[in-house]
């Protein structure tokens, strides 16, 4: 498959993400009170454009839609992000086009589906901080491809764009220069390996996770916690080795496919893992979010000793239940 076209729409997405950061941060609420932006719309919009136009046979599940987009956004707003998308494109955009271009795909029988997340961590977007725009390919409910711009990945001025597609995963500067073959790393000291986790406490819950990290000998790993997807594109790109996500306990929150599908399919192609707390694949043939209880994802090393820590944790709290 060629990816080129899905590349550069990554790019744009993302220059039009800095644009609006710079020149119109407007930020709105969807249902749930979560935050959502003008730039979500108009980078959704650039890449399922384009998919109309490369891939029109194929699905989309994307995280805006175009209903979404009318009813919550006001119509000077609406406004603003036609006439990036229009500047963007080099050509005249319509209210209706954007709003086609949002619900592109969905509903398509397909056994390719891209799974787009236009803005990952939209509050690290909003505090300038670290974003992802994500594009995942899940054929026949598996992640095997995709497309991460991150505007602040570090050592790249501008940012990286990370690919993959047949097994390799590349990196190259957002902004054009020679790409590079990169993999998970190959470190197994775990006092020394290098851990992430996500910046909201809605997402997880990191009482756990710092037990997890005691069990594992990893208290004195190098640690950060990074918004968005980046998480993933790291330990591909042997830049960390380990992200972990434990929900709260009794935590309800779904895991939506577009945070995740992009990521496990670079990791995977790494050479790294991705799997559920049990040690299970992440499973992304149900649709919009997957039945897993949380994420372990790995430079492969390291992950029996990660798991088997967690899986100690979560003996511990069932016998504090039963006690």
């Amino acid at each position: 498959m060629n990816l080129e076209p899905i590349k550069q729409a990554v790019r744009r997405a993302v220059a039009l993400c800095v644009t609006v950061q710079q020149h119109h941060l407007i930020a709105n609420e969807k249902v749930g009170a979560e935050p959502v932006t003008i730039a979500d719309y108009g980078s959704q919009a650039l890449i399922c454009e384009t998919i109309s136009r490369e891939f029109p046979s194929d699905a989309v599940l994307a995280e805006e839609s175009g209903a979404q987009f009318i009813e919550v956004v006001d119509a000077a707003q609406r406004g603003e992000i036609v006439g990036l998308i229009a500047v963007t494109l080099g050509h005249t955009v319509s209210e209706d086009d954007v709003v086609g271009w949002l619900d592109y795909g969905k509903g398509a029988a397909s056994n390719r589906t891209w799974v787009i997340d236009p803005i990952d961590g939209t509050k690290g977007f909003l505090g300038l901080r670290h974003y992802a725009v994500a594009v995942g390919i899940v054929e026949d409910g598996q992640p095997v491809g995709g497309v991460m711009g991150c505007p602040a990945y570090p050592g790249y001025e501008g940012g990286a764009l990370l690919w993959t597609w047949g097994g390799e995963v590349w990196i190259e500067p957002i902004s054009g220069g020679e790409a590079k073959q990169v993999r998970a790393s190959a470190l197994a000291d775990p006092a020394n390996i290098r851990i992430m986790e996500s910046v909201e406490k809605s997402h997880a819950a990191f009482d756990r996770m710092a037990k997890v990290r005691e069990y594992a000998g990893m208290v004195d790993s190098p640690f950060e916690r990074i918004d968005s997807m980046e998480k993933y594109a790291r330990i591909a790109a042997g830049d960390g080795e380990l992200y972990l996500r434990l929900p709260r306990t009794g935590s309800g929150r779904p895991h939506a496919a577009w945070d995740h599908a992009a990521g496990v399919a670079l990791v995977l192609a790494g050479g790294g893992r991705a799997t559920d707390v049990d040690g299970s694949p992440l499973d992304f043939s149900k649709g919009r979010n997957l039945p897993n209880q949380g994420m372990v994802v790995s430079n492969g090393v390291i992950h029996d000793r990660v798991l088997a820590a967690v899986q100690q944790l979560l003996e511990e709290e069932e016998a504090e239940l039963s006690s």
